[in-house]
């Protein structure tokens, strides 16, 4: 479960949109932000020699979705030197890395193992990896380890806006002893079933919900006709019959961006999507809080 935690961000020259360095207080984990521009400052900090796990992030795949490598070297800086002349695709790399330099080859192999499946499984990346391939001996107290540091080095990397083991959908969670599964929300029309979760990025439709194909006169022309054909092009939607079917989870900006996906039309998603009870999302998210007038 999540818990309050307080999380440190260094920026060596000042600059938020260059070198970011983020530590949780109480941890010995340290993830360092690298635009690829600024790889060269990199190499000159101490962290550059040491053993680390490394993410490097880039455009957009075929399929819509943020490119990711994850790897792990005995010395960061000269794998990221290795990178930087043969993969084109990324423009940040993160590092993740030990204050305390206690990291060895051990731990980094199978944080990178770790880390590739449970990036695979929340399926927000493209990975460039391929598989997973085998899981590498580790040690029980080197294994215990190195979940702690995973653990720490997801937070930080989300905090940095690289989510890139979070799923979208939320998993049902333990609250006070009882399990507390999550609010899902319908938008139904001709040929349309959606279902989804409205979260803290956005709104997420599920996998296999349905969408209509046809769209109506009034939108033709416009963005929203655009908008849903991305959907075709990056394989979000496919053609099952009379129907588009959602190939993945999807994450929106907006209730209605998704109810526009889902109908076809021009659409108010807080009042299309409602619960199994029949309640709006309006009406369970926005007006379930008192007035301050």
């Amino acid at each position: 479960m999540p818990r309050p935690q307080t999380i440190q961000i260094f920026l060596p020259a000042g600059d938020p949109r260059g070198i970011r360095v983020a530590e949780i207080t109480t941890r010995i984990v340290r993830v360092i932000e690298v635009p690829r521009s600024q790889l060269a400052d990199f190499l000159k900090m101490p962290e550059a020699q040491q053993v680390g796990v490394y993410f490097l992030m880039g455009e957009l795949s075929e399929a819509g979705l943020p490119r990711a490598y994850i790897g792990q070297s005995g010395n960061v800086g000269t794998r990221l030197v290795q990178h930087n002349q043969g993969k084109d695709f990324w423009n940040r790399a993160l590092v993740v890395i030990s204050l305390t330099n206690s990291m060895t080859q051990t731990h980094a192999l199978f944080l990178e193992w770790f880390a590739i499946a449970d990036a695979t499984k929340a399926g927000r990346y493209s990975l460039e990896n391929g598989n997973t391939g085998a899981r590498p001996h580790t040690p029980a107290p080197l294994e215990a380890d190195c979940h702690e540091i995973h653990e720490t080095a997801a937070t930080l990397l989300a905090t940095l806006g690289q989510p890139i083991f979070e799923p979208l959908t939320g998993a049902a969670i333990r609250v006070d002893g009882n399990i507390s599964a999550p609010e899902l929300f319908y938008c139904k029309g001709p040929e349309a079933n959606g279902v989804g979760e409205y979260t803290s990025e956005g709104f997420v439709v599920h996998k296999g919900s349905t969408a209509r194909i046809e769209i109506v006169a009034s939108i033709k022309g416009t963005s929203q006709e655009r908008f849903r054909q991305q959907l075709v092009t990056d394989g979000v939607l496919q053609q099952s019959g009379n129907q588009f079917v959602f190939t993945r989870d999807h994450l929106f900006s907006s209730p209605s961006m998704a109810a526009i996906a889902v109908l076809g039309r021009s659409a108010n998603g807080w009042i299309e999507w409602k619960t199994e009870q029949g309640q709006t999302l309006d009406g369970a998210k926005r007006q379930a809080f008192p007035s301050t007038a």
